[in-house]
């Protein structure tokens, strides 16, 4: 099973190579479009709106799974919190005092 860092990394990859070959796509359809309708030009703006159609489910793929790792993420907070309420406990004592010093220290200047 991948890890969260190699999916998100392979998404991103993904999604730029989309993105450069949406561009070029553009650019072949702004060359034709500068000189006629031709077949050419049809053909080429058909290919436009296949990759635009492309990277927007792409898109739509990546927020989709990474919102539903986020929610992942959210569920073992919670159940860690669950599990160990002291650690939480803690941890806000913590950085209570952690804020409390920065504010204290700023006093004195």
């Amino acid at each position: 099973m991948m890890d969260f860092g190699q999916r998100l990394q392979d998404d991103q990859e993904r999604l730029a190579r989309d993105l450069r070959a949406l561009v070029e796509d553009t650019e072949t359809l702004l060359r034709h479009a500068a000189q006629d309708a031709s077949q050419e030009y049809r053909d080429a703006r058909q290919k436009v709106e296949q990759r635009l159609k492309a990277a927007r489910e792409d898109l739509s793929a990546a927020h989709a799974a990474a919102r539903g790792r986020a929610a992942e993420g959210v569920a073992a907070a919670r159940a860690h919190a669950q599990e160990h309420p002291w650690h939480v406990v803690g941890l806000g004592v913590g950085l209570g005092l952690l804020v409390g010093l920065l504010l204290g220290g700023r006093r004195g200047d």
